[in-house]
């Protein structure tokens, strides 16, 4: 049962997490693993297990990594602007780079620490009812910010001079997007590890169920990754039994030639 629980609210908070950012950026190509927000939480998480500091500092490392990363992208990426194919092109290289400090502190600790990190970031729901408990404290949290930023992304992507004749403060609100959807895919690295694609794949279903955003669709969204995640974790355990597969292998078979072919039909639109 414990198992279920945090599949279904790690599935819920990437969910959240990838509209939010496909949203704010307004590209369908953009999700917090994709462009290295994972990664940047995982490598903060890797090193706390690495170097044997105090466990119970996992999350809020994960949160400041994800935090930091972010801002890194976007820093990088601004050019008078957003633009969400540049911001897609800096995220990747940012997240190449990140990997490399990831396999460096996997290489350059003893062994005994480095594989259980190593396990860990295979992305695996192998849990326990304080994990639960902790996806459920920050969806309770941060999914409502999510539905009260809904209105604000709405005007936004119409436009930088319409949402400020509208009075929307920018960079405040971009400032809350950034910090919410880091906050729920931090949450889900500190607890469960990396859990590649969910966050791309649900938005893309529900925008296509749903359409265009709404507090519904972030709704419809956040549910289709609870039913992803547990979908992907029973396959894990069952397809290769009595051997189980970490969940985040499974969502990456699933994500990756989704990927690419958001990617064909981005490159025909563009």
């Amino acid at each position: 049962m414990p198992r279920i629980v945090v599949a279904v609210l790690a599935g819920m908070s990437l969910a959240t997490s990838g509209a939010l950012f496909q949203a704010l950026i307004n590209n369908p190509l953009v999700s917090p693993d994709i462009i290295g927000i994972d990664t940047g939480a995982t490598a903060c998480a890797i090193a706390i297990l690495a170097m044997g500091l105090d466990i119970r500092l996992l999350p809020l490392m994960a949160f400041a990594g994800a935090l930091a990363t972010a801002a890194m992208i976007f820093l990088l990426a601004w050019r008078r602007g957003f633009s969400g194919g540049r911001l897609v092109l800096v995220g990747i290289g940012v997240n190449a780079l990140l990997s490399a400090v990831i396999t460096y502190l996997l290489v350059r600790y003893p062994i005994e620490r480095v594989s259980a990190a190593a396990r860990w970031q295979a992305g695996t729901l192998a849990s326990s009812w304080s994990d639960a408990r902790m996806l459920a404290v920050g969806l309770v949290i941060l999914l409502p910010v999510a539905l009260l930023l809904t209105r604000r992304l709405q005007v936004m992507q119409l436009g930088d001079g319409s949402a400020m004749s509208l009075g929307v403060g920018l960079e405040k609100s971009r400032l809350a997007v950034i910090a919410t959807g880091c906050g729920l895919s931090a949450t889900v690295v500190a607890v469960v590890g990396p859990l590649g694609f969910v966050a791309l794949l649900a938005p893309h279903v529900a925008r296509f169920l749903a359409g265009a955003l709404t507090r519904g669709l972030v709704m419809l969204t956040a549910l289709l990754g609870a039913v992803m995640l547990l979908s992907a974790d029973l396959v894990a355990q069952r397809l290769f039994a009595p051997t189980v597969l970490p969940a985040g292998v499974v969502t990456a078979a699933m994500g990756g030639p989704y990927l690419l072919f958001v990617l064909r039909r981005f490159n025909r639109a563009g």
